[in-house]
């Protein structure tokens, strides 16, 4: 099964989001939080972290780019645990029980946008507030597989030909 980390290419993550995802922790889209937004909502960080923040679920940061990972099935337990304790922190949810359902559909739906994706494949998400709710897109950069050829050429010792493995 796969699901996605949190990926930095330079810092800008640290300047554009309140709270920056870590590098590596699991995240999911975590589009639940702006449920009751509205446009009055969307300025400055804030706004940045609707339009395009997956959201890590260790730190509850945001981060612009995810990479496909497998992960464990005892890791996607933990992370459920982790979400549904969030669902009652954060959000009133009832119980750990309550949220547990809840929570258990974020990781799944994170986990079908993740599934038949090669590893290493970045995802970004897009997000605009419209009449009826947030909608979410998503967009997936496919990894770059070079060819080993393009770099395993290798010269024979005994004449000045290169020979590719």
């Amino acid at each position: 099964m796969n699901l996605a980390r949190a990926i930095h290419f330079d810092d800008s993550d640290t300047r554009v989001f309140h709270n920056p995802a870590r590098t590596g922790e699991w995240c999911i889209s975590g589009g639940f939080e702006f449920s009751n937004w509205s446009e009055g909502d969307l300025t400055g960080k804030a706004r940045q972290a609707f339009s395009n923040g997956w959201l890590g679920l260790e730190t509850f940061g945001r981060v612009s780019f995810v990479a496909v990972t497998q992960v464990q099935p005892g890791e996607i337990e933990a992370l459920t645990d982790a979400l549904a304790a969030h669902f009652v922190a954060i959000y009133g949810a009832p119980s750990l029980e309550a949220a547990r359902g809840v929570a258990a559909e974020e990781m799944r739906q994170m986990a079908d946008l993740c599934d038949g994706h090669a590893p290493n494949t970045l995802l970004t998400v897009a997000r605009e507030l419209g009449e009826s709710g947030v909608h979410e897109s998503f967009r997936v950069i496919e990894a770059e597989a070079a060819g080993l050829d393009q770099f395993a050429i290798h010269g024979n010792l005994d004449d000045d030909t290169p020979h590719t493995h």
